[in-house]
């Protein structure tokens, strides 16, 4: 998936961008390198007051490509609202009881 990997750094607006990514999140063609751009890009932005990408966070947090261990980690940036913490605890702790 060569044009989704592309299509992560692509930027444009923050509320664009945002939505972009969590697109590309979604898709269900997605693999796992193509995730692991979207974890960076969304990491880079959490970094940076320049945009929130929340709803990328828990579309990332509900891929079984990823590791809970590797989404967790957002949760820890500066740019992490407590409403996106609670999110992500929840849709991780989903991705567990579904496992069972």
């Amino acid at each position: 998936m060569d044009v989704l990997g592309e299509l992560c750094s692509k930027r444009d607006s923050p509320w664009n961008d945002g939505r972009l990514l969590l697109l590309i999140a979604e898709h269900p063609k997605a693999d796992r390198a193509v995730l692991l751009g979207v974890l960076g890009e969304v990491e880079a932005r959490l970094r940076t007051s320049v945009s929130r990408p929340f709803a990328a966070v828990l579309a990332l947090a509900g891929r079984p490509e990823l590791t809970p261990e590797e989404v967790q980690g957002l949760a820890a940036l500066p740019g992490a609202s407590a409403r996106m913490r609670r999110g992500l605890r929840h849709r991780l702790a989903e991705r567990n009881t579904a496992v069972r």
